[in-house]
């Protein structure tokens, strides 16, 4: 099947266009990081406790959150009846030292008794300070192994330069997503962390599929130019990204609408990472490539031409 067939759009003359938004992004994302101090992590990350309260019926949201925050400071409450239609509500409670945890479920208990309201306490976790902080050493190194892999694997599978563009079009795509998590104000937690993984081979294989039709198409020796060679690729395969992408998409939509708060931070980042990441494969990693070959041309250029002119 094949939405795209004979396609012959000009996708590295028109880069401009493309490239543009994508710095907006990145510069409106790390504005938010910035004035925000960093992103704004989960229980997982910074500790804490993490109630998971089961109600007899409709969820009363509103007095919940007014008799939670009344008695415990710093409550988040998340409701998963507008998600999902369940009757869980998830509080979670930054812990600071010293604090004693018997006494603080006590506080809660007593603050979701107070609504008038049936219900029944699923579980009750609690992460410390140093796990968390541990937990954030290991999110980064998992991340930065991941990336370190894949340049090696595809410095070796093509070119140096192929590997350095399809990398840096990766951390465009982790870049932006962490931006916009921190413009929404959405959680990092384990789970989205999971994501950003999951995002980074899904984007790094859009890459490859490209960049090895580009290789094939060099190999078969045609008179063009490289700019030529890569909006050729592009279109090639243009019908098999959408397809994709497309089909992910939607069950990565399916995950955030109908999922749960569990899974929300999850699937907004998968829906969040196909996008740019489909959008990077196309507009970042080629013209980065495109940008890198001509560069090496005129180096070699500039090398030869005064020997050319010296042997005149």
């Amino acid at each position: 099947m094949e939405f795209f067939k004979n396609t012959h759009f000009d996708f590295a003359g028109r880069k401009w266009w493309f490239i543009l938004p994508s710095l907006v992004f990145l510069l409106a994302g790390t504005a938010s990081l910035i004035i925000k101090q960093g992103p704004r992590y989960g229980i997982e990350f910074r500790g804490g406790a993490l109630m998971d309260v089961l109600w007899d019926g409709t969820p009363p949201i509103e007095r919940i959150r007014a008799a939670v925050s009344e008695r415990v400071n710093g409550a988040s409450v998340l409701a998963a009846h507008d998600l999902s239609g369940s009757n869980e509500v998830l509080i979670s409670v930054q812990l600071t030292s010293g604090g004693d945890l018997t006494s603080l479920r006590q506080t809660i208990r007593e603050a979701l008794s107070s609504t008038g309201a049936t219900f029944s306490i699923r579980s009750f976790e609690v992460i410390g300070p140093e796990v968390g902080a541990d937990l954030r050493r290991q999110a980064l190194l998992a991340t930065g192994g991941a990336s370190g892999g894949m340049l090696l694997y595809l410095g070796w599978r093509f070119r140096l330069r192929y590997g350095v563009a399809a990398v840096i079009a990766m951390l465009h795509d982790a870049f932006i997503t962490l931006g916009l998590f921190s413009l929404l104000d959405q959680e990092i937690s384990l789970t989205v962390v999971a994501a950003f993984l999951t995002l980074i081979g899904y984007s790094m294989n859009d890459t490859i599929v490209v960049f090895d039709r580009i290789r094939e198409n060099l190999r078969t020796g045609t008179r063009e130019s490289f700019i030529d060679t890569v909006n050729r690729s592009i279109n090639q395969t243009l019908s098999r990204t959408v397809l994709t992408s497309g089909l992910t998409l939607i069950t990565a939509l399916s995950l955030f609408f109908f999922g749960g708060p569990v899974l929300r931070g999850f699937s907004l980042a998968l829906v969040i990472g196909i996008v740019v990441g489909t959008f990077s494969s196309i507009f970042v990693a080629s013209p980065i490539l495109l940008a890198w070959e001509n560069t090496a041309a005129r180096w070699t250029e500039s090398r030869i031409s005064p020997q050319t002119r010296g042997a005149q």
